[in-house]
């Protein structure tokens, strides 16, 4: 008899439960139809949001313009003429410290310094050093608000990119594009609230490859993962109908599944099924939206002067970044850019200048874009790589052609608008480039600030998984607030 009652009193708290997941779970429905409805409804979750933001923001949108490969910031930004008196000298263990090197330079039997091949010059009122190799960055620098302190902890590209995007180094974890949408919801009902593009630059044959995981949502509903862009004919794949189906059929076909997926809730309380409903209605939705954003046709032709003659090459760099203000101006809420080819270990001087001639116009006319158009003040763009170079040559240091390896203890990175101080150049490095001399930024750093200029207090912003609760800045990280305007 007890085991009767205690099975019968477990089957009614499982039917409570299902009960209460549905009820909870069509909240995700009531965000598709109405895009002003609050964050809990836009995230499809009991926890998201409850009191989202937690203070009013700077920032409505971010364009995060990932540099994949560990950008140089010897060639670019970090200006150490030290370097150069001390060419072909060995790397001082006084500076080194026995700090870890990567077993592509690890064994070599001295470290000789080498400086840039590049000159450098202070462009604007805030008297930024830039090198010749991003002459149009450099005639923006009094909006970039520069931070040549950061570290982190990962020496090698997969943990490291891994790292930046989800706040651990290990696989698994939710994007932050993912949690922002997770958060914060979406802005706009008929495009996806995180969206991502990729491109492929000239500076290095054999880029190191990017994975789908990085834009995943991870624990997170499948609603909050980022959506690709694509170039070519189909822009997010599957989009299409089938041949010979209308666009009425689509609906009356999406009607009655969303019938069976409700009842299949209904008995399961599985909450992906209505993530699922959601996406099939977004990805209706989208078949009208999509085309019209990709279709740059009646962009005038001085914006494609602006952003290069690349800009209307669908797949390049800058055609990403013109994508990115056209996806901002609808409110995405997140969008993400990568862009491979960083990895100069070898042929840096040749290599780099491919790469950073890929960018350099491009990134300057999308924050000259949204500044025109009233985007920059509420969009906070970020630009920067997974870690920097290291000041030693990696392999034969010749004339005219080095090397460098990963070197994660100090690098470069900039973000425009959403609230940061602009011609602001914070934290410097010591005068051989291989320490922080002050003021250090890490990864979670950076992400907790990221996430303050959105709204949200990073240490409050948690969802459970496991037993655990979970956040994107894991157990670390502060504001760094001398960043903010």
């Amino acid at each position: 008899m007890e085991e009767i009652t205690n099975h019968y009193l477990n089957n009614n708290r499982r039917h409570f439960l299902k009960k209460v997941g549905l009820g909870i779970g069509g909240l995700a429905l009531g965000s598709m139809i109405d895009p002003f409805t609050s964050s809990i409804e836009a995230s499809g979750s009991p926890l998201a949001g409850m009191n989202l933001p937690h203070f009013a923001p700077k920032a409505k949108r971010v364009i995060y313009l990932f540099q994949s490969g560990g950008p140089s910031q010897l060639e670019l930004f970090d200006y150490k003429p030290l370097l150069d008196k001390l060419r072909g000298q060995d790397l001082p263990d006084s500076v080194r410290k026995g700090q870890r090197l990567t077993g592509m330079t690890s064994e070599q039997d001295s470290f000789p310094l080498v400086g840039s091949q590049f000159k450098f010059n202070q462009y604007g009122e805030s008297r930024a050093w830039v090198s010749d190799l991003m002459p149009y960055t450099a005639k923006i620098v009094d909006e970039l608000c520069f931070i040549k302190s950061m570290h982190t902890e990962a020496i090698n590209h997969d943990p490291a990119i891994t790292f930046f995007q989800t706040g651990s180094q290990q696989a698994g974890r939710p994007s932050i594009g993912s949690w922002m949408s997770y958060g914060l919801g979406s802005l706009n009902d008929n495009l996806p609230s995180f969206t991502v593009l990729l491109s492929r630059g000239t500076g290095k044959p054999l880029a190191q490859p990017l994975y789908s995981r990085l834009w995943g949502n991870g624990f997170l509903s499948s609603l909050h993962q980022g959506v690709q862009f694509r170039s070519g004919k189909d822009p997010v794949l599957y989009l299409k109908d089938p041949e010979g189906m209308s666009r009425a059929q689509r609906r009356k076909m999406l009607d009655h599944l969303s019938e069976l997926n409700a009842k299949q809730e209904a008995e399961f309380g599985d909450p992906e099924i209505n993530s699922r409903i959601a996406q099939y209605e977004m990805a209706y939705r989208m078949q009208t939206s999509v085309p019209e954003t990709m279709n740059i046709e009646n962009e005038p032709d001085h914006i494609i002067k602006l952003y290069g003659a690349n800009a209307a090459v669908p797949g390049t760099y800058a055609a990403n970044c013109l994508l990115a203000r056209r996806l901002v101006e609808k409110d995405v809420r997140f969008v993400q850019l990568y862009h491979m080819g960083w990895d100069q270990h070898d042929n840096l001087p040749s290599q780099i200048e491919k790469q950073a001639k890929d960018v350099d116009q491009a990134t300057a006319a999308l924050i000259l874009d949204l500044k025109q158009r009233g985007l920059l003040e509420d969009t906070l763009v970020v630009w920067g790589g997974e870690f920097g170079r290291t000041n030693y040559s990696q392999g034969a240091l010749t004339n005219t052609n080095y090397g460098r390896d990963h070197h994660p203890k100090c690098f470069t990175m900039f973000m425009a608008g959403g609230g940061v101080k602009p011609g602001f150049t914070y934290g410097e490095t010591d005068d051989f480039g291989y320490n922080i001399a002050q003021d250090p930024v890490h990864v979670h750093d950076l992400q907790a600030t990221m996430m303050h200029l959105m709204g949200i207090d990073h240490t409050k912003f948690t969802y459970k998984h496991q037993g655990r609760r979970f956040r994107l800045t894991d157990v670390s990280g502060h504001v760094v607030h001398d960043l903010l305007s």
